[in-house]
C-alpha cells in the first residue's frame, strides 16, 4: 500500500485509533493515538499517527501536557501542522483547560490534599519556562472557587507580595488562600527566598483573617507542600 498522506480509513484495523477506542475504550490509546484521532490525517508520506509523534517531539518536555505551552504560531511552525490543525489542536487545549477548571465555580475541588491539589495544577504549570505564582481561592469547606495567575516571572516578595496577594483574597471573598508556584528547572525542593516569603505571606494571611493553608511548588512530576514538609504556616 502507498502509505503518501495516508487517512485513518487507509491505515491498517489493527493500527486505526478509531477502531482500537471503539474495542476498548478511549483510555487505551496512547497519546500519539489521541492526537492522530484529532488531526485525522498524516503529511507527505508520514501517517497520522507519525505526525502526532512529531508535534509530541516539538512540545515542552516532548509530553502531551507541553501543548499547553503551544501558540499557533508554534503549532504552525512543526513541519505538517498547518493553519486547520494548528487550530484543531490549539482549541483541544482550550477544552481540556475549561473542563479543568469547570469544577471551580461550585468549589467540587476539596484542597484538604496537597497532592490532589499539585496533580491538579501541574499539565498547566510544570512546562513553563517561568515562575508563575498562582493564588487559589478556598470557600469555608476547603473547596476551590477561583484559582488567579498573580505574577510571571519568579517567587520573590516583588513579585508575589503579600500586600497584592491577600489584596485579590479579600476582592474574591477568601476564606483561606493556598499559594502555588512552579521551578522551571524541575527541581521543586523550596529555595530560601520561597521559605522567607511563605513565612511573610502565612503572617499576614494571620493579621488579616486568611489563612495561607499551603505553598505549594510544583516540579516536573514531582511537588514540595510546605505544609507536609513540616514548615510553619
Amino acid at each position: 500500500m502507498d502509505t503518501d498522506n495516508l487517512t485513518m480509513k487507509e491505515m491498517p484495523i489493527s493500527e486505526r485509533p478509531y477502531e482500537k477506542c471503539e474495542c476498548y475504550g478511549a483510555g487505551a490509546l496512547s497519546d500519539a493515538e489521541l492526537l492522530a484521532v484529532i488531526i485525522r490525517t498524516g503529511w507527505r508520506g508520514e501517517r497520522a499517527t507519525e505526525l502526532a509523534l512529531k508535534i509530541l517531539n516539538n512540545v515542552p518536555g516532548k509530553k502531551i501536557g507541553g501543548l499547553f505551552q503551544m501558540t499557533l504560531s508554534q503549532l504552525k511552525s512543526i513541519r505538517g501542522i498547518g493553519r486547520v490543525k494548528a487550530i484543531q489542536l490549539n482549541c483541544l487545549t482550550e477544552i481540556t483547560k475549561r473542563m479543568m477548571s469547570s469544577a471551580l465555580s461550585d468549589g467540587q475541588l476539596l484542597c484538604t490534599e496537597p497532592e490532589k491539589v499539585a496533580m491538579y495544577f501541574m499539565p498547566r504549570m510544570k512546562f513553563l519556562e517561568y515562575e508563575q505564582v498562582r493564588l487559589l481561592i478556598l470557600n469555608g469547606k476547603n473547596g476551590l472557587v477561583n484559582d488567579l495567575e498573580i505574577s510571571n516571572g519568579s517567587f520573590n516578595s516583588a513579585m508575589a507580595s503579600p500586600r497584592e496577594i491577600f489584596y485579590n483574597a479579600i476582592k474574591h471573598g477568601a476564606v483561606s488562600i493556598i499559594i502555588l508556584h512552579n521551578h522551571p528547572s524541575g527541581d521543586p525542593l523550596p529555595s530560601r527566598e520561597d521559605i522567607l516569603l511563605t513565612k511573610r505571606l502565612a503572617d499576614t494571611g494571620k493579621m488579616v483573617g486568611i489563612p495561607l493553608l499551603d505553598h505549594i511548588i510544583i516540579g516536573d512530576n514531582r511537588y514540595t507542600s510546605m505544609k507536609e514538609s513540616g514548615y510553619r504556616l
